[in-house]
């Protein structure tokens, strides 16, 4: 598996060959830096590559990070991120960015989605919300009866109401490769990706993408 540490800039369109408009995420991503290299043969027991994005003062980092990047001869980054089975061949002090991908390919995208502060249950769950006619009076936008009668007499867990909305981890999943501009570290992705303008993300190879059947070789006749 391949990924890269990426910074989302925000989301424009371009024309592909056939002059058809595509709608893309700008992601910033690269340069990321090789931490350490973890191998099955060494004290860790598995395979994974540490990469940092994003240079930062040392006084800015925490001492136990910072202690960490030194020992492997790193400098300090804003963020660090461990990646598994990562099928490229590197050592620390590399540097990594955008080639790591290619046009046409698909692609998983992680990031905090943007936060919606408190909301009712018709923008956070999508309810229905209450009749506006017919005598019914205060409850256009309130989710109804939420228990039961004498038994068990409580609120089930689980229960769907207002409360605290966005602020959350979630992954975008097989989104195409446009472009990849090596030069800026740049990657054009098409669709959304979840988060801000400014916001970290993590950018890896799809996990569930269906890949092509081998075509089989044609028989020979005798």
């Amino acid at each position: 598996m391949l990924g890269l540490i990426g910074k989302k800039l925000g989301q424009t369109r371009v024309y592909d060959g056939k002059g058809n408009a595509i709608c893309v995420t700008v992601v910033l991503a690269g340069p990321n830096r090789v931490l350490q290299v973890k191998t099955q043969a060494s004290a860790d027991g598995y395979n994974a590559v540490q990469l940092g994005f994003d240079d930062q003062k040392e006084q800015r980092v925490t001492k136990p990070l910072l202690g960490h990047i030194k020992k492997h001869n790193g400098v300090a980054v804003k963020r660090v991120r461990e990646f598994r089975d990562f099928s490229k061949d590197v050592k620390p002090g590399d540097i990594v960015g955008p080639s790591l991908f290619t046009v046409g390919q698909f692609v998983d995208a992680s990031g905090i989605t943007k936060g919606r502060g408190f909301e009712g249950v018709m923008k956070r769950h999508h309810f229905a919300g209450g009749p506006a006619t017919h005598g019914a009076k205060g409850w256009r936008r309130r989710s109804g009866a939420i228990g039961q009668r004498l038994f068990p007499g409580t609120v089930m867990r689980g229960m769907k109401m207002p409360g605290h909305m966005g602020q959350v981890k979630r992954t975008a999943q097989n989104l195409e490769v446009i472009q990849v501009r090596e030069a800026d570290n740049i990657l054009l992705i098409k669709g959304a990706i979840p988060g801000s303008e400014g916001d970290y993300i993590i950018i890896r190879t799809a996990k569930k993408i269906k890949k092509a059947a081998p075509v089989a070789a044609p028989s020979k006749k005798k």
